[in-house]
C-alpha cells in the first residue's frame, strides 16, 4: 500500500514538474521593449522590481493574455519599472467579479 501511494505521489511530481516552472526576471536591468518580449515569449513570467522606497524586491506574475490567467480571472493592465521606463505596460491577473467584470 505504501509503495503504490508513494509511485503515485511521485507520478504527479513528475507530471507537475514542467508545468510549474516559470522563468524569473529583474525588470529594472531590462528596457521596456525586451520585458514585453520576454512575456509574449514565454507567455508568463516573474518579475522583480524594488519598490519605490528602494527597500522592499516586490514581484509579480506578469502574463501574456488572458488564456494564461485562471477560469475567473482576466488580465488586467498593470505597469513594472524597467531600464527606460518607469511605468512600462504589462499584464497580470486578477480576479473578477460582478464588481468588476472587466
Amino acid at each position: 500500500m505504501q509503495t503504490a501511494a508513494a509511485a503515485l505521489i511521485l507520478t504527479t511530481i513528475m507530471i507537475a514538474g514542467p508545468a510549474a516552472a516559470i522563468s524569473r526576471y529583474e525588470s529594472p536591468g531590462k528596457d521596456c521593449a525586451a520585458v514585453q518580449q520576454l512575456i509574449a515569449r514565454e507567455r508568463a513570467v516573474i518579475l522583480r522590481y524594488p519598490a519605490r522606497s528602494n527597500r522592499l524586491i516586490l514581484y509579480d506574475r506578469y502574463v501574456a493574455d488572458s488564456t494564461q490567467c485562471g477560469m475567473s480571472d482576466y488580465a488586467a493592465r498593470a505597469y513594472v519599472p524597467t531600464r527606460d521606463n518607469p511605468l512600462c505596460p504589462v499584464y497580470n491577473c486578477r480576479p473578477s467579479s460582478v464588481f468588476n467584470p472587466h
